[in-house]
């Protein structure tokens, strides 16, 4: 393992500061252009952050992410490691909050994440984007909220997305397949029983779903990496291109943290991220964009 690999883990083992923090300064500066605190729509918890490339052109490949935080936590500050490591290699990131549970049950969290796919659609050709390059990635609650998206199209269709206008998927570690709930928090989260089969990705598959590339870590204890493997599996059958990736040791956070420059020894999770993104985005003459 590289030397300041090691040392960012010790880090994050021994510092108070919370690893996002410590991610975050990792988190490249030349050659990426920051835009904060853009509402998608009216009121709180909605608004997000742009991470574009700072040689700006027409025809950028474009990722709208969701953070995760099993739908009652995180925030787009968090991750900005994740937006500028993308942005530094091409593609315009946009991390959007939403609203989470207690404030809102599902599926208020889905309608946000339509309309702040629609702002993208809509406005990313300010910040060099290609909407008609458009995906959507998701780690952990996210990877819910952006496989759901793109395999239950109502909610993309009330904000007018077409559904098909996504070019992929990108599920990192994220529950598709979690039924029966036990959590009394997810219970409440979910609503009734009968509502249940709704929240799940995999209920939604058909032929026409876009292109997914599928991630976990073996060693994940916070989302059963069969998630990933049941839905791959599911899809395959309807005929639907799939990237299936599991990382052996990995575990849950450390999955998204090796989008993190110091951490990519861990597993080439960013690698596999952008070689999808040129294998499905039509990439061409325009950014230039790396696949590492």
């Amino acid at each position: 393992m590289p030397r300041v690999a090691v040392q960012l883990v010790a880090l994050m083992l021994l510092s108070a500061c919370s690893p996002a923090l410590l991610l975050n300064l990792t988190a490249p500066r030349a050659g990426v252009t920051w835009s904060s605190d853009i509402a998608y729509a009216p009121g709180p918890d909605h608004t997000l952050d742009i991470y574009a490339p700072s040689h700006r052109c027409a025809n950028a490949p474009v990722v709208v992410f969701f953070y995760g935080g099993g739908w009652e936590s995180g925030s787009r500050s968090s991750y900005r490691f994740v937006g500028a490591s993308l942005a530094a290699r091409g593609v315009v990131t946009v991390i959007p909050d939403y609203r989470l549970y207690p404030t809102v049950r599902f599926p208020a969290f889905m309608q946000d994440a339509a309309e702040a796919v629609a702002w993208t659609r809509a406005h990313v050709e300010e910040y060099g984007g290609d909407p008609n390059r458009l995906f959507l990635m998701g780690h952990s609650a996210g990877g819910q909220i952006a496989t759901l998206l793109a395999l239950d199209g109502s909610y993309l269709r009330a904000d007018g997305v077409d559904p098909r206008q996504i070019r992929g998927v990108i599920g990192l570690a994220g529950p598709y397949d979690f039924l029966p709930l036990r959590s009394r928090t997810l219970k409440a989260i979910f609503g009734p029983e009968t509502e249940w089969p709704r929240s799940q990705p995999i209920n939604y598959v058909t032929s026409g779903a876009p292109p997914m590339m599928l991630a976990a870590g073996t060693a994940d204890d916070t989302v059963d990496p069969g998630n990933t493997t049941r839905l791959a599996v599911r899809l395959r059958q309807d005929g639907v291109a799939v990237d299936e990736h599991l990382y052996p040791g990995l575990g849950h956070k450390l999955l998204i943290g090796a989008f993190a420059s110091g951490l990519t020894s861990f597993a080439p999770v960013r690698r596999d991220t952008l070689r999808f993104i040129a294998a499905h985005g039509d990439a061409g003459a325009g950014c230039g964009e790396a696949t590492r």
